[in-house]
């Protein structure tokens, strides 16, 4: 067993989906804590405006995270100028709410590209150097609809599902090599996220209550980051469903299914 000692201060932080949301607030609470990041994302403008926000030493990179080439190129370009990368987060995904017969299956097809073969693409691009040093950290960014699917969410449930078996895969793959996995999930967060996701905002209005703050899932992903774990589950409460859901499938279906059906 490879043993590490992990410090943040000056760790070279890859980001995807970093122009806005949760992936741009990492990136500032990382910044915070010494870690140097690099914000990658399709939008030049948001990713230089969220730098500017960060006021330290980080960088940006324009990515298109389903397109081999451009991943490819991006990430070359963050070990070129940087050295290494120390840290990936894959943090870049999307969400159409619909029911299995309404969606059509371009947009099946786009969920699985994004919120998995993107985060195939970019493991694929890190992990020899990583390998290489015997040091690094990969974090995928996840779902609770991962592990505890609800009604409307067919397709963007399934490309998590997708995303954590690929993580706890990759986990096990990886032991003993110094290269930590891990796995966040978490349940609905107040981000735009649900402008696309559920433009009409009947969700929002139906599970406000649960709603995290961005700002707190962000400092969380942050604190992964200085003291890897294998999975981090948010909120409590629905990690703690989803644990019961897995134990008693059918009397969860029939007791709490009434209270998923929300979008």
């Amino acid at each position: 067993m490879v043993q590490v000692i992990w410090m943040i201060t000056n760790k070279i932080v890859a980001i995807t989906g970093a122009s806005s949301g949760i992936g741009a607030l990492t990136a500032y609470y990382l910044a915070q804590r010494g870690a140097v990041p690099v914000l990658c994302g399709r939008n030049e403008d948001r990713l230089r405006a969220a730098a500017e926000r960060i006021g330290t030493r980080c960088g940006t990179r324009r990515v298109d995270i389903t397109d081999d080439r451009s991943v490819d190129a991006a990430f070359r370009s963050i070990q070129e100028e940087f050295g290494r990368i120390d840290v990936l987060i894959n943090n870049a995904g999307f969400g159409l709410f619909k029911r299995f017969e309404d969606a059509p299956l371009e947009e099946f097809q786009a969920m699985m590209d994004t919120n998995y073969m993107g985060m195939v693409r970019c493991i694929k691009a890190v992990l020899p150097e990583m390998r290489e040093r015997g040091s690094g950290h990969i974090i995928n960014v996840a779902s609770i609809a991962g592990k505890l699917a609800t009604p409307k969410s067919s397709g963007y449930a399934a490309s998590k599902h997708a995303a954590l078996g690929l993580t706890n895969a990759l986990r096990q793959e990886l032991s003993g090599s110094g290269i930590y996995v891990s796995a966040v999930n978490p349940g609905p967060i107040d981000t735009p996220f649900f402008e696309q996701a559920d433009p009409e905002g009947s969700y929002t209005r139906n599970i406000g209550w649960l709603m995290m703050k961005p700002d707190k899932v962000a400092q969380r992903i942050a604190g992964l980051v200085d003291k890897p774990r294998p999975e981090l589950d948010l909120p409590w409460a629905l990690a703690a469903g989803t644990k019961l859901y897995q134990l008693f499938p059918r009397i969860a279906d029939r007791i709490a299914g009434p209270m998923l059906n929300k979008k």
